[in-house]
């Protein structure tokens, strides 16, 4: 699950920039001549020894500075003033920075948080001024405040923007302070105007907002015959409910109809045929097979969505691309998202996806599949969860369980420290972790959001009702508190504040894929099965598939949007859908039999997270080789090691951590033997 730290981080991105330090090399007020003789002053002044470090300083500084920054006298002046020429005198202003980054960060991470509170929580309706506090950015004129009173260009001249080439060159070498002084040197790389800050903030929250009240009352489905096949009150939000709704039906009575009635109804809001009546309202029943309503007992006239969730997702591709011109070096939100904060390139990342799904493995794993189902695969089965030891558990028992053990937050929060002591935490560590984590019932279907200094805390959000917590809202939670140990390891186990975090947000995936694959066995009710590590590695394998699948129509849309950025909102939904169409045809099509499915588009990430989607099968990656490097060795031991290893480069952090880089290899390794195991025995 995405952690609403986007809306947030997204602001930070924009105020700050990317990662990119030629953003450095154009737009500023001073020419070349003036930073050369400068330089030469400097020399004179600060020794030859610091020639290089001030050249390069005054050079990033040089092209961040307007003239309502000062004259090229008041550059030289202040370039002179403020180079802080020994070791000594850097790192106590490194330490100074940090300082004042944390509170201030934090802070604004703490009050964009509680504004949001009322859209986030489950706590009555969302109101207009609701809305409004919520899609606020407290934080939106901080580059500006810090670019005014020159605290910005003191990091600039005093932190050096390193290249991601750099970067990966300097990674063995560079000592846990240098790497600090390497990410202070990533905070200030452009001035984006607070204004367009302020327009994707507001935009972001609309689509999430819109996006966290997209709930289907199921019980209110009806087919051909009028009858209804999901149990009264059941309320399941798009996309992810209705997924783990599909998922759960694999071993029930009745439950391929429930599966194609599922199925049917995220076709519906693909293609926006659904009616807006249906949509978070349980007044009428609906047929998703004839788009037919009914509303006590009468037929009534159904008006479809049209184009809402494709209006939501142009708006946010429009507000980021007004950016744009800020960024010189990476005129694209693409270029920023990967290049910039993901530090792969989306080239990179697009290659690692499709060799994965052209390999010969998945029409295997699919026959596999399909043996097991006893059927032929259904488009819907991208999402079989039968390699799962749970899948043999019914729906029912789950729901039991979890429900008398979490009947409200209060019972999730008294037992978050016994599940890291099952985990093999030790009792002061989990009493640690947890005390920086704050569990809130959820308006959605559940996010973590992470604290940006040490004395806030941590937030797990999931969806609990009246009757208590689902299986469905377990396994979430289980998965969101995984995100919630890495947030609060990463911030408070790291060298330096400056290192928070982890490389991109596929790291924070896998170990929130890794608590949520032990979810049974902290229920007390995991299966022994001598296949268990084959079944690990051939669900890993296929959903993998699937989501590599979404994730490149997400970036093949978003390409689209950059070649036709005029585009209607209308244009944008059938567009979507020939991407999904094209994407299935060429990878699934041949392992499903069927043509032109549009299912690869159901995500909600696309509306409301930005490129977020590519984050998903990266850390289903980083998640199997962690699980391999495990095997064996003490869980809570080496997770703690791990995530305590801050923001270095992503190929570096998974060097250091399991000693090789991301690669689909392993998993493609561990499939074959796990065919072998597997379907030997069937």
């Amino acid at each position: 699950m995405k952690t609403k730290a986007i809306i947030f981080g997204l602001a930070l991105l924009t105020m700050m920039g990317c990662k990119s330090p030629q953003n450095r090399q154009q737009g500023g007020s001073i020419d070349q001549e003036a930073i050369d003789q400068l330089v030469v002053k400097a020399d004179a002044q600060f020794g030859q020894a610091n020639h290089d470090a001030f050249k390069t300083g005054a050079t990033q500084v040089a092209a961040l500075w307007q003239p309502q920054d000062g004259s090229a006298s008041d550059y030289e002046a202040f370039c002179l003033a403020n180079f802080k020429s020994t070791p000594e005198g850097r790192d106590t202003l490194f330490l100074s920075l940090q300082r004042g980054f944390e509170v201030l960060w934090g802070n604004f991470n703490k009050m964009s948080t509680e504004l949001m509170l009322p859209l986030h929580l489950d706590n009555g309706p969302v109101t207009p001024i609701d809305e409004m506090f919520g899609g606020y950015s407290p934080s939106a004129n901080l580059a500006n405040d810090l670019y005014s009173n020159k605290l910005a260009f003191i990091t600039i001249l005093n932190f050096p923007n390193f290249t991601l080439a750099q970067k990966s060159e300097m990674a063995e070498k560079w000592s846990p302070r240098q790497w600090a002084y390497a990410r202070m040197g990533d905070v200030f790389t452009a001035r984006v105007p607070a204004a367009l800050n302020l327009k994707a903030s507001e935009v972001m929250t609309q689509a999430d907002t819109y996006i966290s009240g997209y709930n289907i009352f199921m019980d209110k489905l009806v087919d051909d015959k009028g009858k209804s096949l999901f149990p009264e009150g059941m309320k399941l939000i798009t996309h992810w409910g209705l997924r783990d709704e599909l998922k759960s039906n694999y071993n029930t009575e009745g439950g391929l109809e429930k599966q194609k009635m599922i199925y049917q109804v995220m076709q519906r809001i693909i293609d926006q045929s659904i009616p807006k009546e249906v949509i978070n309202q349980g007044t009428c029943s609906w047929n998703p097979y004839t788009n037919e309503i009914m509303k006590e007992g009468k037929k009534v006239t159904a008006n479809a969505e049209t184009d809402g969730r494709y209006a939501h997702l142009l708006g946010v591709f429009q507000s980021l691309k007004a950016q744009d011109p800020y960024f010189p070096q990476a005129p694209t939100y693409i270029q920023r998202k990967f290049d910039g904060e993901m530090e792969i390139s989306q080239p990179e990342v697009e290659k690692l996806f499709t060799d994965f799904v052209s390999d010969p493995l998945v029409a295997k794993v699919g026959a596999l599949i399909s043996q097991r189902l006893g059927r032929p695969l259904q488009p819907f089965d991208i999402w079989y969860d039968g390699f799962k030891s749970r899948s043999g558990i019914p729906q029912e028992k789950l729901d039991g369980v979890t429900r008398a053990k979490y009947p409200n937050t209060a019972a999730v929060q008294a037992d978050l420290p016994n599940i890291l002591l099952k985990l093999g935490f030790k009792p002061e560590e989990a009493t640690f972790i947890t005390s920086n984590v704050q569990v809130d019932a959820s308006r959605g279907a559940g996010h973590a959001l992470g604290a940006m200094m040490k004395s806030d805390k941590a937030r797990l959000r999931t969806r609990i009702a009246a009757t208590g917590m689902d299986y469905k809202g377990y396994n979430i939670a289980v998965h969101e508190f995984g995100h919630n140990v890495e947030q609060t390891l990463s911030l408070h186990r790291v060298s330096d504040y400056m290192m928070n975090g982890v490389p991109n947000t596929a790291f924070t995936e896998a170990l929130a894929f890794i608590f949520q694959k032990r979810d049974l066995m902290l229920l007390g009710m995991q299966e022994t099965n001598p296949e268990k590590e084959s079944l690990e590695a051939l669900d890993n394998f296929w959903a993998n598939y699937e989501i590599m699948g979404v994730s490149l129509v997400d970036m093949a849309v978003w390409k689209w949007l950059y070649e036709n950025p005029n585009a209607t909102a209308a244009q944008l939904r059938d567009q979507v859908m020939v991407i999904a169409k094209d994407v299935w045809n060429k990878y699934y099509a041949p392992v499903f039999g069927v043509k032109d499915q549009t299912i690869l588009a159901i995500y909600s990430h696309m509306i409301d997270a930005p490129l977020y989607l590519s984050a998903y099968p990266i850390g289903h990656l980083i998640d199997f080789q962690i699980e391999q490097y495990l095997s064996g060795k003490d869980f809570a031991t080496e997770v703690t090691r791990i995530y305590s290893m801050g923001r270095l480069v992503p190929q570096e952090w998974m060097r250091r951590a399991v000693g090789g880089p991301i690669s689909i290899k392993p998993i493609q390794e561990a499939t074959r033997k796990a065919l072998e195991i597997v379907g030997s025995a069937k």
